[in-house]
């Protein structure tokens, strides 16, 4: 039985979730993070159907509630051998100038302060061993500015600075680190990014093929499988039909 453990933060939608399903078919343990209680325990019982879950409710910006969960672990979860950074966010569209100071607070407290929280929380478990591996999910948002992205980009741009660097601080111990930047991916990501606005989120997905919440999960899944002396350490995936930030080949008839 494989009794390795991996714990996936914003694991209730989207990459996230298609990633539990993935590591849970192949009898992994599962630990669940997320902010929605109730889509938390849908996942637990789907997932347990095929491996050993736990699920921890908290939101990542919270520094507190991160480290009392983490180490607070039961003991069949307690030793973490994958971590995946996955949890993150975007909110508003808008140029600087117009930018709203909660929106700029949310993303950095969740995509940047959060993923801090969590890998420091983690981090001494994998170091006392020399085991482990740590996936930030990032963007292509993190290699390329786009027009009313700023403070997203920034983030993002963050994001791949402190993968960099932690893997430059670990270099020497047994443990992985890696990032890997989607381009468009069809989840809840423009909803949340537009408020609410199912019609415009929806046209951001409309005349192409983006790539989907199971592809990201695939490759991910590729990646911690890889020999022990093989760490993907920065990997950019696009759908075919997206060539930059902003140059997407998008069809009428799609």
């Amino acid at each position: 039985m494989n009794t390795k453990t991996v714990l996936i933060t914003g694991a209730t939608s989207g990459i996230g979730l298609e990633t539990a399903r993935v590591f849970a078919k192949k009898n992994f343990n599962i630990i669940l993070s997320g902010r929605r209680q109730e889509r938390l325990k849908s996942v637990k019982a789907e997932l347990e159907e095929f491996t050993r879950v736990h699920t921890l409710n908290f939101d990542v910006r919270n520094k507190e509630d991160v480290f009392k969960s983490l180490s607070s672990l039961p003991e069949l979860f307690s030793s973490i051998d994958i971590l995946i950074n996955n949890a993150g966010n975007a909110h508003g569209l808008d140029t600087f100038q117009d930018g709203n100071l909660d929106d700029w607070e949310a993303m950095m407290d969740i995509n940047v302060k959060g993923l801090l929280y969590v890998t420091k929380a983690v981090l001494p478990g994998m170091l006392e061993k020399n085991s482990g591996h740590i996936i930030n999910i990032g963007s292509t948002a993190a290699k390329e500015v786009y027009p009313k992205g700023n403070v997203y980009c920034a983030s993002k741009a963050a994001v791949d600075a402190i993968n960099q660097g932690l893997r430059i601080d670990l270099n020497g111990s047994a443990i992985k680190v890696g990032a890997i930047h989607p381009g468009l991916v069809k989840t809840e990501f423009s909803e949340v990014r537009f408020k609410g606005d199912k019609n415009r989120a929806d046209k951001v997905y409309q005349g192409y093929q983006p790539l989907l919440p199971l592809d990201i999960a695939e490759i991910i899944w590729f990646t911690v499988t890889r020999p022990a002396h093989v760490n993907i350490a920065d990997l950019v995936v696009m759908s075919i039909d997206q060539a930059t930030s902003t140059i997407v080949n998008k069809k009428e008839d799609i």
